[in-house]
């Protein structure tokens, strides 16, 4: 089902269906053995700063080999307060929630002098795989925090590499797993305590991508 392109320089490209796959992840906890015997994925780090800086110059080398993926796919954790804790979902749509520069003008969640909307819609090419609204930023949100997010999980990396993606004019899937946000977050092993299970139910997810890919125009 998934190939690995070899040899290939780092990151690592899957074949998927006859398409060319970058996955990018934020954490190593977030890569268990599951998705590890599917796929080697770009690790960035955690945050928006350091997910923008490892996919820009990830995607600007392969630029430069001309070996630029068809697709990237971000995956990883998320936090929700009203979605099913372990469940898999795809990113209808991601907003930046750090951006306010209304001060000056600017609607809020838009960054000025850039041409892009509140909330931007990504592919969601995976049959029967719920597609949520995610909101990116640098916080870790818990409690009544996620009252103040207009949208239904959070993250903090699938903005950045939407806008590294955008450089290239390459789509972006984001797939997260509810990890956290039904109880209040005190400690790190409330957020490592369903990866096990986000690790096996992405890895399945994954498994169901290939025949969605089938149709997707190449660059």
């Amino acid at each position: 089902m998934i190939e690995p392109v070899r040899p290939t320089p780092e990151p690592s490209i899957e074949i998927i269906s006859g398409r060319r796959v970058l996955f990018v992840m934020a954490a190593s906890a977030e890569y268990g053995p599951h998705l590890r015997q599917r796929i080697r994925p770009l690790m960035t780090g955690i945050g928006p700063i350091e997910a923008a800086l490892a996919a820009g110059i990830a995607l600007g080398g392969l630029h430069r080999a001309g070996t630029l993926p068809d697709l990237v796919v971000s995956l990883g954790s998320a936090g929700s307060r009203t979605l099913e804790q372990g469940a898999i979902y795809q990113v209808a749509s991601v907003s930046w929630r750090d951006i306010d520069a209304s001060p000056l003008g600017f609607t809020k969640g838009v960054t000025p002098f850039l041409d892009h909307p509140i909330d931007t819609p990504l592919a969601t090419p995976i049959a029967d795989v719920p597609a949520v609204r995610l909101s990116t930023g640098a916080d870790i949100v818990t409690g009544e925090d996620y009252g103040r997010i207009d949208a239904d999980m959070v993250d903090m990396e699938t903005f950045a590499v939407l806008r590294a993606c955008q450089r290239f004019d390459i789509p972006l899937v984001g797939l997260r797993g509810i990890s956290d946000g039904a109880a209040d977050l005190h400690r790190y092993d409330d957020w490592t305590s369903l990866l096990h299970v986000l690790d096996e139910r992405l890895a399945q997810t994954i498994d169901r991508l290939a025949p969605s890919l089938e149709n997707l125009p190449l660059r």
